[in-house]
C-alpha cells in the first residue's frame, strides 16, 4: 500500500487524546469528550475530529437525542498494538530488536527494567502453553 494511504490510517496525535477518551469513558458525546480533554479545544473542533474518526471507521456513533453518542470501534489494545507494529515498520524496519536497542542506546530503558519485562514476558508464553 503506498505510504501516503497508509499514513491515513494511523492516528494523529490529537485522534489518539479523543481515543483515549472514548476508551476511558464508553460511549458519550461531543460535550463529554470536550470536557474530559479539559476544555481546551473548542467544541466544534472536537465535533471535526469525532466525525473524521467515524469516517475512518474507528468510532461508531447513534444518535442520542439531538446528539450524536461516539463509541470506539476497536480496543485500545488493539489500536495502541498496531501503531507500534506500523511505527516499528516504518523506523526499525520491522525490527523489535531495533526498537529495543534504540531504547538502551538513548538511555529510555534500562537493564533492571529489561530484566522486568523478559520474566513478564516468559510468564507470559508460559500462561499461552
Amino acid at each position: 500500500m503506498p505510504a501516503r494511504q497508509k499514513a491515513g490510517n494511523q492516528l494523529t496525535p490529537l485522534e489518539l487524546e479523543i481515543m483515549l477518551v472514548l476508551w476511558h469513558l464508553g460511549a458519550c458525546n461531543v460535550q463529554a469528550v470536550q470536557d474530559a480533554l479539559g476544555g481546551r479545544l473548542a467544541y466544534t473542533t472536537v465535533q471535526t475530529m469525532l466525525n473524521v474518526l467515524h469516517r475512518k471507521g474507528r468510532v461508531k456513533r447513534s444518535m442520542q437525542g439531538k446528539a450524536y453518542e461516539y463509541l470506539a470501534v476497536i480496543s485500545r489494545d488493539r489500536a495502541l498494538g498496531k501503531e507500534v507494529r506500523d511505527m516499528v515498520s516504518r523506523m526499525f524496519g520491522g525490527s523489535v530488536e531495533s526498537l529495543l536497542m534504540n531504547l538502551v542506546n538513548t538511555r529510555q530503558i534500562d537493564a533492571e527494567t529489561l530484566a522486568r519485562l523478559a520474566r513478564r514476558i516468559a510468564e507470559s508464553e508460559k500462561s499461552h502453553d
